[in-house]
């Protein structure tokens, strides 16, 4: 829906969906009036902005009063699949973004003893009690980002305080405090070590990896994005030394009003990502928006035009053909339904890609019947995103060495 009708309709709902704006005012309605000072549990979680970037803002993020016991859900993707957008929001809504000044430019391992602190929490695998004194009480607002989850109100620090001995995994102790290893490959070592990919782009964020000199303070948006790139990357070289996959499999889910399809096919490794925004979905307006990227198997050296969503599909793929020692071609349908009303970030797409993975796949003889079974599920006509697939084309007319093998096979030659 475009400005001017938002402005006509005021909430009235001549959409026929949520108005996002009306549940923005609400889910603040909702927010228990604020002082100078909280104390609660941080989930763990912390935030970098980008705005005035070299010149950011950052801090943890804390939701009010609330227990080391409640705490971890405001900040875990991975438990947010069977909630709904509301809940996410009213989640969200309630972390306060307490911040500082910070330049980027400046040495993270530094004096400054706020960002020490933060950096502390952004350590920690457990809920940290903390308490804060801002200079005023915090502001009312929502934000919300294709990228990033929602966030609530927001204030300045005065004074930060821990209250108590952060939990820190022995792993992410040791990498932190190696100041002689890249960031990238810490950032391996600690997807080895079973270290979460948000609490990986956590330490990123802050300046905790990567040698000495080089460590710098990531805006949290970034950082999810490169963490996603970095880890994908890595396995991508190990999945191109497994044998491709000997059948063709399809995986299904939909979450939030984002609908994904996942063909895997017999070949080497490359990636194929179509998005489909159905009107009135988020960002979308009155008309169908589709786009597309890809890689081959040589990879890729330029940022995705889909952003950040390219390469958080990208990662659940490669994360289920390591797994099953398998490498193969994989096409991503994404079609993002009205239902999806408002942005709730980069993780919809990454926790909805493992949790289709899950499944139990479809299996299928030819590409054909494939892409038949996924099209009886996709809203959008086959002939207006078939055309998009390029890899498709490349999948019928290039022939693999099995495929020649079988031939020879079949032909009775030796």
């Amino acid at each position: 829906m475009k400005d001017s009708l938002c402005i006509v309709c005021k909430g009235k709902g001549l959409c026929g969906r949520p108005c996002p704006i009306i549940t923005k005012f609400r889910a603040i309605e909702r927010i228990s009036p604020l002082g100078d000072s909280i104390f609660g549990a941080s989930p763990p979680s912390v935030f970098v902005g980008r705005v005035g970037y070299p010149n950011i803002q950052a801090g943890p993020l804390i939701p009010p009063l609330i227990t080391a016991k409640k705490a971890p859900i405001y900040d875990d993707p991975s438990k947010w699949l069977g909630k709904d957008i509301r809940d996410i929001i009213d989640l969200r809504s309630n972390l306060v973004r307490s911040n500082i000044g910070l330049n980027v430019k400046e040495p993270c391992i530094s004096t400054n003893r706020i960002l020490a602190k933060i950096q502390e929490l952004a350590m920690a695998s457990m809920p940290v009690d903390t308490e804060v004194h801002f200079y005023k009480p915090p502001k009312k607002e929502l934000r919300f980002d294709d990228v990033l989850s929602p966030m609530g109100p927001s204030g300045r620090i005065k004074t930060l305080k821990i209250t108590e001995n952060p939990s820190v995994p022995r792993k992410i102790d040791h990498l932190v405090f190696d100041t002689d290893i890249l960031a990238k490959d810490a950032i391996g070592e600690l997807y080895k070590g079973d270290i979460s990919t948000y609490h990986i782009g956590r330490l990123l964020s802050v300046g905790l990896l990567g040698r000495h000199d080089d460590r710098k303070l990531v805006p949290t948006r970034w950082s999810i994005t490169a963490t996603d790139d970095i880890i994908g990357k890595e396995l991508i070289t190990q999945v191109k030394t497994n044998p491709e996959l000997d059948e063709i499999r399809v995986f299904s889910d939909q979450k939030f009003g984002n609908r994904f399809e996942i063909l895997l096919l017999p070949r080497i490794f490359s990636f194929e990502l179509i998005e489909i925004w159905l009107p009135k979905s988020t960002w979308a307006g009155n008309t169908t928006w589709i786009g597309e990227d890809r890689e081959g198997y040589e990879g890729r050296t330029t940022y995705s035009n889909i952003a950040g969503g390219y390469y958080a599909a990208r990662l659940g793929c490669l994360e289920y053909l390591e797994k099953i020692k398998k490498q193969a071609l994989i096409l991503i349908i994404r079609e993002i339904l009205p239902a999806y009303w408002a942005p709730l970030g980069s993780w919809v797409i990454r926790e909805t890609v493992r949790n289709a993975m899950l499944q139990k796949p479809k299996r299928f003889d030819s590409v054909e019947e494939a892409i038949g079974d996924i099209a009886a599920r996709i809203r959008t006509p086959l002939s207006k995103w078939r055309q998009k697939a390029k890899f498709l084309e490349l999948y019928k007319f290039q022939k693999t060495l099995a495929d020649f093998f079988k031939d020879k096979a079949k032909n009775g030659l030796s």
